[in-house]
């Protein structure tokens, strides 16, 4: 019986993490700011993530690259859960650990998938109004554990 308690309890926190949300504030290269959510993934990189702004949230400088994602660099590094994934607008993804990337177009690689943009997914924003949000220049992304 203790056993099914344990295995019970475990379940129920991994579940949470399918209902964690963290909070984006990203500032463009033209100075207009937008809030966006992330629903994430229910995996240890994420959930790592979470704990960390808890702490205290988290301010990237994030550059384009290749015309389909913005990076920036984490502080930090995070657990790896890589697989070949095909990335989409809105996707966001950990790479090589410790580089965090909104994805505003297509892409395939081996990545950990970190979660999803909410308002990418459920189409409160085109993916043409996101692309034209972002810019072409660099942008300050601002992360934190959403209430």
């Amino acid at each position: 019986m203790r056993a099914f308690k344990f295995i019970l309890l475990l379940m129920i926190g991994a579940n949470l993490m399918a209902g964690e949300k963290i909070a984006l504030s990203v500032k463009n290269s033209s100075g207009m700011q937008s809030e966006f959510s992330i629903s994430l993934t229910d995996n240890s990189p994420a959930s790592e993530l979470v704990k960390q702004l808890k702490n205290s949230p988290l301010t990237l400088k994030m550059s384009d690259f290749s015309n389909f994602e913005k990076v920036g660099n984490l502080p930090f590094s995070l657990p790896r859960n890589d697989e070949p994934i095909s990335t989409d607008a809105g996707d966001v993804i950990l790479y090589q650990g410790s580089r965090f990337v909104i994805y505003y177009d297509q892409n395939s690689w081996n990545f950990t998938r970190l979660g999803v943009i909410d308002e990418l997914k459920n189409g409160k924003i085109s993916k043409a109004e996101f692309i034209k949000f972002l810019g072409n220049g660099d942008i300050e992304a601002t992360l934190r554990v959403k209430e």
